[in-house]
């Protein structure tokens, strides 16, 4: 079987891709989850990627690119957990009823 560079890259692309969102996206989940907290986590690159994620999957179906739509759609579904994460676990600043300054 003989591949050509663009195969190749094509296999790489998605292989990492698909690494990143099914390895590295997880694990922040996890980590949120146990910590039942997203503090340092950045917002914007979550909503980002989200959009990007959600543009991709959109290209790729409007294409008949299986390969993106499905890949990136991945992505967006791994996003909007961390999206959804960020805001159940956001904290409400508490009223301060009693203040040590007079």
């Amino acid at each position: 079987m003989d591949l050509s560079l663009l195969e190749i890259v094509g296999f790489a692309t998605v292989s990492l891709s698909l690494l990143a969102k099914v390895i590295g996206l997880p694990d922040q989940i996890l980590l949120n989850y146990r910590r039942k907290s997203t503090e340092g986590v950045s917002t914007k690159q979550h909503i980002i990627g989200f959009l990007a994620y959600a543009s991709w999957t959109w290209y790729g179906f409007l294409s008949f690119d299986w390969v993106v739509g499905l890949g990136q759609g991945l992505g967006v579904v791994v996003e909007a957990i961390i999206i959804g994460q960020i805001i159940a676990y956001h904290k409400k600043p508490q009223p301060k009823m009693f203040s040590a300054d007079p």
